[in-house]
């Protein structure tokens, strides 16, 4: 996935400013899954859980990267996108997909946001594994929707 997110900053970047922001968001939103998820470079050496400073952390760059797709971006790669019938019905498909990913995020933040020392932890892995598909998922989408721009965004 970390290839793809240097894929699209090589792609799109540039592009505005707003949007070099999110793919770096992006980037450290993938960073910190790993270190979560315990993948390359980010090995543990026992089966031990993250810290709760680290899910916690990653909780706040997930609801921030989530948000400013919602409420910043979206919109204005929408409003840069060739306007047909066709498009149109292809974009409001996408975002529903995008939603739907966003659904997975919030439920995980609603988790694990706020941890505290009782916390059952027993399915975190399992959580966690989800919503890493849901991410690679959304970014893909983005990914779409960022190659519909017809011309930068101002």
């Amino acid at each position: 996935m970390l290839t793809r997110i240097e894929q699209a900053q090589e792609k799109w970047g540039g592009i505005h400013k707003l949007i070099d922001t999110w793919l770096e968001e992006r980037k450290t939103l993938l960073v910190q899954y790993c270190k979560l998820a315990a993948l390359p470079p980010f090995e543990r050496t026992s089966n031990a859980l993250p810290g709760y400073e680290d899910i916690e952390a990653f909780c706040e760059t997930l609801m921030d990267y989530a948000s400013t797709g919602h409420f910043e971006l979206y919109d204005k790669i929408l409003g840069e996108c060739e306007q047909n019938a066709d498009n149109e019905q292809w974009i409001s498909e996408v975002t529903e997909k995008i939603k739907a990913t966003t659904d997975t995020a919030l439920s995980f933040n609603d988790s694990y946001a706020e941890l505290n020392d009782e916390q059952e932890m027993q399915d975190f892995v399992k959580n966690l594994t989800l919503l890493g598909e849901k991410l690679e998922e959304r970014f893909e989408l983005e990914d779409m929707l960022l190659d519909r721009i017809k011309k930068p965004v101002n």
